[in-house]
């Protein structure tokens, strides 16, 4: 989330900049080492991506020690009302853990990385000794290690919440196999193995405990165990997995019975929705929300939202459509006192900050609708640009509002079913999939029957590198950095032009190659020495771009879906898009074996030239919603993702001009083979 992420913007930011840093250094060496085979980029691909994702390892490294004092610091907070009462200690036992876990969190803290908050902090540990040496009240206690725990995590930031709404289930399932044989199948600490456990272990159904523990600090200990009980780590459980854990354990409190109750609370009151997203809802404790709302009403919620994290993802999708309202009322305002500049920029700040965000997700929902917004705001940035008068644009930002509030009701936890999220995965991936299926292919049957097979390493190498690099952006976009709105419109509309300009010239060659049997004898006879080392990394490239632009989009999308539950069946889905996408591949690589070489290369030619007439279509889209190309409306011409049409003057330009820059070289292909065969033109 926020807190734990380094936030970036802007064209060259996060894994866009770092692929161009890749391919630039890619392209260095290529110019050095042009006879270099293609596992060696491979292995030196494996190594940047190695390379990056240990960027992450000195903040690990770094906050461990933090991660430890701050659960020490909970524990304090939680469990200090035990050992000491009216000044007085009341357990010797507990009370000398207070003080050894207040001197190790003090040692700890005094070893964490130099920086400007270690001085501040250090004093704190040290109030915090000394007035548990005091027997100071428990409240006291409570603030003091609180405070510290909360300036720890701003000085040493920590994941503070998980990816994606933790499954319940999942931590039900979980539970009952690690947890329940000591801490109970009901959580109150009488599990079978309990028995002469000292401490005993935590009883997770105690409310009055419950009450001052948070999801987070449950996520630590299972994280991290407890030192000097039997409670043990379980960090080699996958990240989610902890999560779901975490919830379980701490909804035994709160019983399902009073969920209705707390469902009801949150889907009455939209400013609660605002307020207490997943991330605050890990971090909160249930008395910290009672301080809020009332005890009662912190209850009933942590009843619903406990056993239904979530409802806080559709909340979530709620702020940032309540940000893109504020941005147009922002954009409306400055436009009606003559900025137009600011008004633009507003507006487009509406679309990649506020809308762009639960884009995949609607579009998974009710693609229509995406499609009506998507249209509405182009709409709305061009009338703006047209400089339309101040009532016209206000009627456009109010029909915008309404659509918003249709996007709110598509996006609530009730949508996401088992069957949407099938048919999103299946959808997105078998869409994405193919076009680069598609090229690729061709590009490996093209050298099988050119006789070329020396090449396939190159085009294997493309792709392959394009899957580890979106391997790397998943774990950069989950772990490292927020990939921004425009950062991924830049890097489908820049990928998009790219492969459409390459595919431009690879259809016109192919073509070239198909018209006459003095083509068919320069292709076995010349074949091996058109085809060199530079056109070899070139199908490199042209593989990596053009598989790696699907990988991004499907990535982001995915991982939208993914936050809204339904895991199995989004993987049930994503397994049948790519079996589908295995027998399409099976049957064209089974086809163009028949095919006699001069049909072949026509109907690859053509198949490339349908392609790159789609890929300049969505890549300038994406440039427009990027704010890099301007928008002017075409009323009246349909939409098609598929095709790459979008209603916009500059995308069917871009199409028209790639059409006929194709249709020119078709025609230059056949009067050059005509005069190569001495026939008239």
């Amino acid at each position: 989330m926020d807190n734990h992420r380094i936030a970036t913007h802007g064209p060259a930011s996060g894994v866009v900049s770092w692929l161009n840093r890749l391919l630039c250094s890619l392209s260095s060496l290529m110019r050095r080492n042009r006879d270099t085979h293609c596992p060696l980029t491979l292995g030196l691909l494996a190594i940047a991506a190695l390379s990056f994702m240990s960027l992450a390892t000195p903040a690990v490294a770094q906050t461990a020690p933090a991660q430890t004092a701050w659960r020490l610091l909970d524990y304090i907070a939680v469990d200090y009302p035990e050992a000491v009462a009216d000044g007085k200690i009341a357990n010797a036992g507990e009370y000398a853990e207070m003080q050894e876990f207040s001197a190790t969190a003090a040692k700890l803290i005094g070893e964490l990385p130099a920086s400007l908050q270690v001085a501040g902090l250090e004093r704190q540990a040290s109030n915090l000794q000394r007035i548990i040496a005091a027997k100071a009240p428990p409240p006291a206690i409570a603030t003091a290690a609180r405070g510290l725990a909360a300036d720890l995590i701003k000085a040493y930031p920590l994941p503070l919440a998980p990816a994606s709404a933790p499954d319940v289930a999942r931590g039900k399932a979980l539970y009952a196999q690690h947890c329940a044989s000591c801490h109970g199948g009901t959580g109150h600490g009488d599990g079978l193995q309990a028995r002469g456990l000292d401490p005993a272990p935590i009883a997770f159904a105690d409310e009055a405990r419950a009450r001052e523990r948070s999801i987070f600090a449950l996520y630590q200990v299972i994280e991290q165990g407890l030192d000097g009980t039997s409670m043990v780590s379980f960090a080699e459980l996958p990240a989610q997995d902890r999560w779901a854990l975490a919830f379980y354990a701490g909804s035994f409190a709160y019983p399902e019975s009073e969920a209705n109750a707390g469902k009801a609370l949150w889907d009455g009151d939209a400013d609660l929705r605002k307020r207490l997203d997943l991330e605050k809802l890990v971090g909160t404790t249930p008395a910290a929300l009672g301080a809020q709302v009332g005890d009662d009403k912190a209850r009933q919620l942590m009843a619903y939202l406990r056993h239904h994290p979530e409802a806080t993802i559709a909340a979530e999708a709620a702020g940032t459509l309540a940000l893109a309202r504020t941005r147009l009322d922002d954009a409306l305002a400055a436009y009606g006192r003559g900025e137009r500049k600011a008004a633009t920029d507003l507006a487009l700040s509406a679309y990649l900050d506020g809308f762009e965000p639960v884009e995949a997700v609607l579009s998974a929902r009710d693609n229509a609708l995406m499609v009506r917004i998507e249209g509405a705001m182009a709409d709305l940035r061009a009338g703006i640009a047209k400089g339309e008068p101040v009532a016209t644009v206000k009627d456009r930002v109010a029909t915008l509002d309404g659509l918003f509030a249709d996007a709110e009701t598509a996006l609530a936890p009730s949508e996401a079913s088992a069957t949407s999220s099938f048919v999103a995965a299946f959808t997105i991936l078998a869409r994405e999939g193919l076009e680069a299926l598609l090229i690729v292919v061709a590009m490996i049957a093209f050298l099988s029957k050119a006789e070329r097979r020396d090449m396939l390493p190159y085009v294997h190498g493309g792709w392959v590198a394009a899957l580890v690099a979106g391997a790397v952006t998943w774990a950069a976009a989950t772990w490292i950095i927020e990939i921004s709105g425009a950062s991924r419109e830049l890097s489908e509309g820049f990928g998009g032009v790219f492969a459409a300009i390459v595919l431009l010239w690879v259809g016109i060659w192919m073509h070239g190659k198909s018209n006459a049997d003095a083509w068919q004898r320069y292709i076995r006879d010349k074949l091996s020495k058109a085809l060199s080392r530079r056109s070899a990394w070139f199908l490199f490239l042209l593989s990596f771009v053009v598989v790696y632009r699907e990988v991004f989009e499907t990535i982001l999308f995915y991982a939208a879906i993914w936050g809204q539950g339904n895991g199995g069946a989004v993987i049930a889905g994503a397994l049948t898009a790519v079996a589908l996408l295995g027998v399409i591949a099976f049957v064209m690589m089974r086809y163009s074996r028949t095919l006699p070489i001069g049909k072949f290369f026509a109907y690859s030619s053509a198949l490339i030239a349908v392609l790159a007439v789609v890929l300049i279509g969505k890549g300038s889209a994406a440039l427009q919603e990027a704010g890099y190309l301007p928008v002017t409306p075409w009323p009246g011409l349909p939409r098609s993702e598929l095709l790459g049409i979008y209603p916009t003057r500059e995308t069917i330009v871009a199409q028209l001009v790639m059409a006929v820059l194709l249709v020119a070289g078709f025609l230059w292909n056949r009067r050059s083979a005509a005069k190569a065969e001495g026939t008239p033109v």
